[in-house]
């Protein structure tokens, strides 16, 4: 038998140097097995725990005893403190015991009950030679990944008791015992009589919440609690001016749909009955469409929708016939009235210059339509002519008595009350240009052995004064390229019309005495000089234009009106002449 069986000492098991050396063992804290383990009675287990059973007494199968191991409480409920033992069996010194129980650190102690409590398991008492049932246990080797593996943990009434403050967290629980840690109860959130509304309508201001330290809802930690100063609550007119803007919002949209719909599907604004009673002067542009028309009587307070007037124009069957020119209509006339007016001749207030008709006799018209005192116009004409709109070919020419002739082209002008002479003038040079640029008059005056389109309009003026009907024009042109041929020798290149010389006296006179034509130099009476007069005598219409660009090729040369008014003869030689001029003198009474 050896000398643990007798009960002696034995033999030292480790040497003081051994890593090991100095564990006291948790063997003489182990409660017997009618009571729960410190560590919340969960079984321990460790690895020396195999070796340790062969301590015991080998007659009872190895099972220690449990006597001496209960732990001792006095009357207060203090536990006291068990005696420690060291490795061979001599009990320490309580004094010293204890302070090197304080030694050990305070926070491992808890991090290894936290950690191994729960795996806590009865150490098997050694009986037989260690008296009390309790004995040194062995020291255990430390585990690299525990870094609580060298804490000695304190037990007995002198260690201190960490957790006895209430400002404290509870002692760590073993890890199969936690519970999540509940959220605590706040405290500072008064949901009011409002029962939490959202803070913009409870008068809160969602703006502190923003700006308050940490951001967010955390920011709501700052706020005041329940027992502070009330928050200051808006007024019911944040909910006053977001339902304005929200039925604002809704009138826009419905005012908006409203219109489109109106403007795709629904009847155009339309005035009612013929008018107010109330003139107003329109004027309507060349080639105008129904659109343009509408703007303008629109603008003028005539109609009430451009759509309107579209419509009622479409709908009558000479709609489209509208001519431009100057209409007294009245104000908030239906689109229908308006239509009918504009197609009425009566209506219209333009100025309708007729063919052949020269500048003199325009510029009385002009002034008598605009109210402006006589000779206005002419004076206008005659200083500010070049500021009209003439195009350069039809500048600078010498001896003209009138820069402006043949330029206020005959058509209908717009020209009423309140206008101005040269915006009228500026009308009638711009229709004379444009036409005189569609029919290519600069083009076909050399064609024609005319020096450039000055002289052909000339000699479209003294057409359209000679002659008397369309057959008449081709003719009338004809007779003026011959004569101004060198090779005339019947009236050596001098044209002979009555139509310059009556231009030159601002006359228009059938019987001109030869006396008197033949005494008369200026350079207009073609009696006395060779080729053209310097300028037009006139202003030539389309037909005119025409005939001189494309005249007969029959070789008349003369032609006389028989009947002084209307009938015009042609004769091709001097003999067949003096016969017309017989009927002529017959005719007359001369």
């Amino acid at each position: 038998m050896t000398e643990y069986g007798r009960g002696g000492p034995g033999s030292e098991p480790w040497h003081p140097e051994d890593p090991l050396y100095g564990d006291g063992g948790w063997g003489g804290q182990q409660a017997h097995a009618g009571q729960q383990s410190p560590y919340g009675g969960q079984p321990q287990q460790y690895p020396e725990q195999q070796a340790q059973q062969g301590y015991g007494d080998w007659s009872n199968g190895g099972q220690a005893p449990y006597d001496g191991g209960q732990p001792q409480y006095d009357q207060y409920g203090h536990q006291h403190p068990e005696p420690q033992y060291d490795q061979y069996g001599h009990p320490y010194d309580q004094q010293q015991y204890d302070q090197q129980q304080y030694d050990q650190h305070q926070y491992g102690q808890q991090q290894y009950d936290q950690q191994y409590a729960p795996q806590a398991q009865p150490q098997q008492g050694h009986d037989n030679g260690w008296g009390g049932g309790a004995h040194p246990q062995a020291q255990y080797p430390a585990d690299p990944s525990d870094p609580y593996g060298q804490q000695a943990g304190g037990y007995g009434a002198e260690q201190p008791d960490f957790y006895g403050t209430p400002e404290v967290y509870p002692p760590p629980e073993p890890p199969t015992r936690r519970r999540a840690e509940p959220e605590p109860q706040r405290t500072d959130w008064d949901p009011g009589p409002d029962e939490g509304e959202h803070a913009f309508f409870a008068g809160g201001d969602t703006d502190e919440d923003d700006d308050a330290p940490g951001g967010g809802r955390g920011g709501r930690e700052e706020r005041r609690p329940r027992g502070g100063k009330p928050k200051k609550r808006r007024s019911g007119c944040a909910c006053l001016v977001v339902c304005l803007v929200l039925g604002g919002g809704v009138a826009g949209v419905g005012y908006f749909g409203y219109q489109f719909y109106q403007d795709r599907f629904g009847a155009a604004p339309d005035y009612a009955g013929e008018g107010n009673g109330e003139q107003v002067t329109v004027t309507i542009p060349k080639g105008a469409g129904g659109s343009t028309i509408g703007q303008e009587l629109k603008r003028q307070g005539v109609v009430k929708s451009v759509d309107a007037f579209i419509a009622a124009q479409q709908s009558n069957p000479r709609g489209k016939s509208i001519q431009d020119g100057v209409y007294t209509l009245q104000k908030e006339m239906s689109a229908e009235s308006a239509v009918v007016l504009l197609l009425n001749p009566k209506s219209r207030s333009n100025l309708i210059i007729a063919e052949g008709k020269r500048n003199a006799a325009v510029y009385e018209l002009i002034d008598k339509r605009l109210g402006v005192k006589a000779g206005t116009t002419a004076e206008v004409a005659k200083s500010d002519y070049k500021e009209l709109g003439l195009p350069e070919w039809a500048l600078n020419h010498k001896g003209v008595k009138d820069p402006l002739e043949g330029f206020l082209y005959p058509s209908s002008y717009s020209a009423a009350k309140g206008q101005k002479p040269a915006d009228v003038l500026k009308q009638m040079v711009a229709r004379a240009s444009e036409q005189y640029e569609k029919i290519g008059l600069e083009q076909k005056a050399e064609g024609l052995g005319l020096e450039g389109p000055w002289e052909l309009l000339t000699a479209a003026s003294l057409v359209q004064a000679e002659g008397k009907t369309h057959d008449d024009f081709r003719k009338m042109a004809e007779v003026i390229y011959n004569r101004l041929k060198e090779s005339n020798t019947e009236t050596n290149q001098k044209l002979q019309f009555d139509s310059t010389f009556n231009y030159l006296m601002g006359q228009s006179k059938i019987h001109i005495s030869e006396s008197e034509i033949n005494s008369n130099m200026d350079p207009y009476n073609t009696y006395t000089n060779r080729g053209l007069p310097p300028g037009p005598i006139g202003n030539p219409g389309d037909e005119a234009l025409q005939a001189a660009l494309n005249p007969t090729e029959d070789g008349w040369i003369y032609f006389v009106a028989t009947d002084g008014v209307k009938k015009t003869e042609f004769a091709k030689t001097h003999s067949e002449f003096l016969k017309l001029k017989d009927k002529f003198d017959a005719s007359s009474g001369n």
